[in-house]
């Protein structure tokens, strides 16, 4: 078998810039991208997709809560929103790497698996909601909003309004891992674990049942990785390297760090939370599970980060 890598697409990077948020806007996107991943199988590569979706799901409640609204349709549990997401976007995905396949004439196939993935009920995230997710209201609305959905935690968010606030658990299951697996060795590109996953618990019976929450797409791609032994993480984002003191004029590019190393940086409060430090975080799990080697770079550095012309590279 080749080298396998999970590389997971960052939800943001498939929105070019605030004034370019169609769906014919973000297929050009996952078209360029698609042609870096294109680039890697090329090089000889298996490789597994995950993406995120936070944007997207985000429209979707829009979506539902503008037709709610003025049609006064039923809401759409957040739960069902990270499924359409899974589809929407991984069918988009699997279109440009066959496309980009065939140009290239590369015998594979893009195949999404709409991925569950189990997380703890008792998960402390459940306590104390943090993920925002949604439009942003006023007071009047947020009142309103409680009263229809009082199980919903809502919060007053970067000083534009109020928000609706979900956990965000830690993965610990994936479902159809087995499958992503069987696929993956029977030759095909495998797009899964979108947006994390479908967030899901068990009941006493062994039951699933769908839960709404938010999963860290970094951390379930790097359990992902874990479990399937891949060679190599990629956690596609928007720089092309890792930077300590980010955006100050003492900023330093990552170029090769040890395990222990970017632990330390981790420790020293170097990375932002929300934004760079679950990466790092996700890498040093992966890592930490008897990974070899994780990569960070942006989605149009991919091919060039692999052959180890750019990108940080995080080594056990």
């Amino acid at each position: 078998m080749q080298k396998l890598v999970v590389i997971a697409i960052g939800g943001n990077s498939l929105i070019m810039d605030p004034s370019r948020q169609r769906v014919e806007d973000q297929y050009q996107a996952v078209c360029e991208t698609a042609r870096h991943i294109a680039g890697m199988v090329a090089q000889g590569y298996d490789v597994i997709v995950t993406h995120g979706n936070g944007p997207q799901v985000g429209f979707i409640m829009q979506r539902a809560e503008i037709a709610r609204e003025v049609a006064k349709m039923h809401s759409v549990p957040l739960v069902n929103c990270g499924a359409d997401t899974q589809g929407a976007i991984g069918y988009q995905i699997q279109q440009a790497l066959d496309n980009e396949f065939k140009r290239r004439n590369i015998a594979k196939t893009a195949v999404t698996v709409v991925t569950q993935v189990v997380v703890d009920e008792s998960d402390s995230a459940f306590k104390h909601p943090s993920k925002p997710i949604g439009s942003f209201y006023t007071l009047e609305q947020s009142a309103f909003i409680q009263q229809e959905h009082p199980e919903w935690a809502m919060v007053y968010h970067s000083g534009q309004g109020y928000r609706r606030v979900v956990a965000s658990p830690q993965p610990k299951e994936i479902i159809e891992k087995q499958v992503i697996f069987e696929l993956m060795r029977s030759g095909y590109c495998v797009i899964g674990v979108g947006g994390g996953g479908i967030p899901v618990v068990r009941n006493a019976d062994g039951d699933l049942r769908g839960i709404d929450a938010v999963i860290d797409k970094d951390f379930a791609s790097s359990l992902l990785a874990s479990e399937l032994a891949a060679d190599i993480l990629i956690i596609s984002t928007g720089v092309e390297k890792v930077y300590l003191n980010f955006g100050q004029p003492s900023a330093q590019a990552l170029d090769v760090v040890d395990l222990q190393q970017m632990k330390q940086y981790a420790t020293e409060n170097h990375f932002a939370p929300g934004s760079m430090l679950p990466k790092i975080q996700s890498v040093i799990q992966f890592l930490e599970q008897g990974g070899k080697k994780a990569i960070i770079t942006n989605p149009q550095s991919l091919e060039r980060a692999i052959a180890g012309e750019t990108g940080t590279h995080i080594q056990a």
